[in-house]
């Protein structure tokens, strides 16, 4: 079985929002499901849980540079405007009062939140991951969390890429060089005991 504090472990379920799970289509609603799973074996076990969601305000979408080949477009285009509907939390997902959440501007968890001070302060320094995309938030905030010292776990069917090819190759041979890659059920019955 896994073993891990949970009193030094939290839960980040990322851009789980309106938006891209509809891009995901059916699988995007197993996807919640599964987070949902997740959230709740924390809960239980004492494990805090977080949310990222991604959203630009007005004048941060004015402020990205036409190079910037992922928001670029994006941003012109409104479409991840923070106070819309589309960057919204999922409502089976929304956030409980003791569930903080995170509102980035790039892909990462970590570039433009305050999430690595707040989980210093937590005396947190186990992550588990579950999110939407993998090449995109998940890579990203793996990548930044092991070169932030954090020890990472990804619930690898609590994640999802719009190329299943690219998501199996993160999962299996690029993950696993700075992260534990498990199943969802392994991280219920670690959290169970």
């Amino acid at each position: 079985m896994l073993a891990f504090d949970p009193g030094s472990t939290g839960l980040l379920l990322m851009d789980f929002q309106n938006g891209i799970v509809a891009l995901f289509g059916d699988q995007g609603i197993v996807l919640v499901e599964r987070a949902v799973q997740a959230r709740i074996a924390a809960h239980k076990a004492g494990i805090a849980v977080m949310h990222v969601r991604v959203g630009l305000t007005e004048a941060e979408s004015a402020d990205v540079p036409p190079q910037n080949r992922i928001f670029a477009a994006t941003a012109a285009s409104r479409r991840l405007n923070a106070d819309g509907s589309s960057t919204q939390i999922v409502a089976s997902l929304a956030p409980t009062e003791d569930e903080e959440v995170f509102r980035k501007r790039r892909v990462g968890a970590f570039s433009t939140t305050e999430l690595g001070s707040h989980l210093r302060s937590r005396g947190i320094d186990t992550l588990v991951l579950a999110g939407l995309s993998t090449s995109g938030v998940v890579l990203s905030t793996l990548r930044d969390g092991a070169d932030r010292d954090f020890r990472i776990l990804v619930l690898s069917d609590c994640c999802a890429d719009p190329d299943p090819e690219v998501h199996h190759l993160l999962m299996a041979k690029v993950f696993p060089r700075q992260a534990e890659v498990i199943l969802l059920d392994d991280f219920i019955a670690s959290c169970q005991g």
